[in-house]
């Protein structure tokens, strides 16, 4: 049933079918053992924070983690629930018709059976309480206001925050009115997602030098996105699910090589 989208979708490479705790549950053929267990522990680890992070996309009653998509130079890789429990990744070539790969991947797993359920939800009790500590906070900041950061989130309607995170993961500017709290769970969050992301490389296909893009994570409420910001650095940004994400991320990336400043030596020592 796997081969289902490698046969079907002109450009998808592989598909993966593992269970929530990171063990595999079927590959389609040509994958070694090794790279299916990698995949899938990664996967797991990935989606699990993914929804530790719900808060971050806004406080939307039905936080529901529905998709998240990789990019690399060289490819990307789609996650998405197949049950309870159970998670459907797929890799295709960056040229991929993205509709069609989603349409197969979904119908997959309409036929995996009813015993297959919607996934997990985030506990709301937990996400609320999360929500809550960080509006409690928001006198506080981070410390770093970002004005670039702050004119993208005043210029989309729906944006909500974004953070910078250097290449030890620690926040190095935000948006303002981000609490330090939000600020430090968001970044431990990221770095772990970022590096589950370099990872799964290779499951999206072999080729040297190829460099992770982007990660984004949809939610019933909102989305989060993480980029590339340079200087082994990332941006986390979040938004709520009817904002216009195209502009959105055009923006952030536009804005990227403004944050140089944010991340040098020099510029921490002058914000300090």
């Amino acid at each position: 049933m796997l081969e289902d989208i490698v046969a079907n979708v002109p450009k998808a490479r592989h598909a993966v079918l593992l269970s929530a705790d990171g063990l595999p549950r079927g590959a389609t053929d040509g994958m070694a053992q090794k790279d299916v267990r990698t995949i899938s522990a990664a996967m797991a680890g990935m989606q699990s924070l993914s929804r530790a992070t719900s808060h971050f996309a806004g406080d939307g009653p039905d936080r529901q983690w529905n998709q998240t998509i990789i990019e690399f130079q060289h490819g990307w890789i789609f996650l998405i629930g197949a049950g309870q429990g159970a998670y459907l990744a797929a890799a295709a070539a960056p040229d991929v018709d993205m509709q069609q790969i989603s349409f197969r991947m979904h119908r997959l797993v309409a036929r995996l059976g009813n015993n297959l359920t919607s996934p997990p939800r985030v506990h709301a009790d937990e996400a609320g309480a999360r929500a809550q500590r960080a509006r409690a906070g928001q006198e506080i900041g981070t410390g770093i206001r970002i004005a670039d950061l702050d004119e993208v989130i005043s210029e989309v309607r729906g944006a909500q925050h974004a953070v910078l995170l250097g290449g030890d993961g620690l926040p190095r500017g935000a948006t303002t009115g981000m609490s330090q709290d939000l600020a430090d769970t968001i970044s431990a969050a990221m770095t772990g997602i970022h590096a589950y992301s370099r990872a799964t490389a290779q499951f999206a296909g072999v080729q040297p030098d190829a460099s992770w893009r982007q990660t984004v994570i949809e939610f019933q409420h909102g989305w989060i996105f993480l980029i590339s910001a340079g200087r082994g650095a990332f941006l986390a940004a979040a938004a709520q699910h009817d904002a216009d994400i195209e502009d959105f991320t055009t923006r952030l990336h536009r804005v990227v090589p403004r944050l140089g400043a944010y991340l040098s030596p020099q510029g921490e020592a002058s914000r300090a």
